[in-house]
């Protein structure tokens, strides 16, 4: 007789009933593990998404720091504060280098030894036939000088790189004589040589001048001045007073109307102030017309308003104009001797420091290419280098 396995079951219930009261442990227990699986799920898709934001933070931060500490270094470094421009052809635009260039420490004092330097600035149609005798003149006297170049822009000048003149031509635009345009070509080069800290004082030069004293002589006149070399003067005369026109009022009067030589020395105050003008330079641009010649106009009426009691109302570069016309007189070799410059350096009499003098210019034009040589064999004679 085969036996029978039989399962008890609890008492009083049906065996039925037991079997399909079990089967709602096992569902709720899958619903449990599902919903298990899918709290894990959400959390690794939360620390992924996290853990893809960091690396992509991770990713650029390296670049913030670097931008960061390059801006420290520029901030926390004085050298890269006081060292020159490197390379003078920036690709600034006027209104950007005025603005770059009218930065002025407040505090006067400054926190490095400064040797003031002389800023030469060549306003030259392009060649500088006479560079050779400049040469001369610089020699020697490294780190008190600076020079800047501004031609006509389709002039690209060709010196040696052992030249006092190699790379020290400037962004530049046409300049026209007579015309505004060549107010702007002298303030883009006050401009440039502002933005060496070092560059105390500003000569504007041409390529026909050239030095009449050495460098030590030239040095020890203008840093040991109290006044900038603007000549500054009223003209009754058709010439002064007859070119003013009225539409310059009330930022120009007539009684404010100055003319002087274009070619000046000024201090580091003046030459901020001439490039930060945004007063009288609309003025003199829309009402000095050609026939006005506001090269002759602009600067000496600006800072005679501005600064009178700070010029000498006096050019430090000699010019002939006896001769008549609307320039002066050219000599050329022929012309060259030692008594010519003679006659210049003691025919004059000028204040300096307020105490007369006969020792009025320190340098002189217009001088012909033809004259170089002459110059070149008496340079030392006559001026002492």
């Amino acid at each position: 007789m085969q036996t029978r396995l039989v399962v008890p079951s609890e008492e009083g219930k049906d065996p039925a009933s037991t079997f399909r009261t079990n089967q709602r442990p096992l569902s709720l227990k899958f619903m449990q593990i599902f919903l298990m699986f899918l709290v894990v799920g959400l959390c690794f898709s939360i620390i992924g998404l996290y853990t893809t934001k960091f690396n992509a933070v991770r990713n650029i931060m390296p670049i913030a720091p670097s931008i960061i500490n390059v801006c420290m270094e520029d901030v926390s470094d004085i050298k890269s504060w006081i060292k020159p421009p490197t390379n003078l052809l920036h690709n600034m635009n006027d209104t950007e280098l005025f603005w770059r260039a009218s930065f002025v420490p407040r505090i006067k004092k400054y926190p490095f030894k400064r040797v003031p330097k002389i800023a030469f600035m060549f306003l030259t149609k392009g060649p500088l036939p006479l560079a050779p005798l400049w040469e001369k003149f610089f020699k020697g006297h490294e780190g008190l000088y600076s020079i800047y170049v501004h031609p006509h822009p389709a002039y690209n000048g060709k010196f040696s790189p052992s030249s006092v003149f190699y790379r020290r031509q400037i962004p530049s635009q046409p300049a026209e004589w007579g015309e505004m345009s060549m107010c702007e070509a002298e303030r883009r080069l006050l401009a440039n040589a502002l933005l060496d800290v070092s560059n105390e004082w500003f000569i504007l030069l041409s390529e026909s001048c050239i030095p009449l004293h050495n460098f030590s002589i030239v040095y020890y006149y203008i840093s040991k001045s109290r006044y900038s070399f603007m000549e500054s003067y009223d003209d009754p005369g058709p010439y002064g007073r007859g070119r003013y026109n009225g539409n310059m009022e009330p930022e120009v009067t007539l009684s404010q109307w100055r003319k002087g030589s274009q070619w000046f020395e000024i201090n580091r105050r003046l030459a901020v102030d001439i490039i930060e003008d945004t007063s009288y330079y609309p003025k003199f641009r829309d009402f000095c017309k050609p026939g006005c010649y506001v090269d002759e106009h602009y600067f000496p009426t600006m800072l005679t308003i501005h600064f009178s009691r700070l010029l000498a109302n006096r050019t430090l570069t000699w010019t002939d104009w006896s001769r008549g016309g609307a320039h002066p007189a050219t000599y050329g070799g022929a012309d060259i001797s030692e008594e010519f410059f003679r006659k210049i350096t003691a025919s004059s009499q000028c204040y300096y420091n307020k105490q007369v003098t006969s020792f009025c210019y320190l340098f002189a034009r217009k001088f012909a290419p033809s004259a170089l040589g002459p110059l070149l064999e008496l340079s030392l004679s006559a001026f002492g280098f």
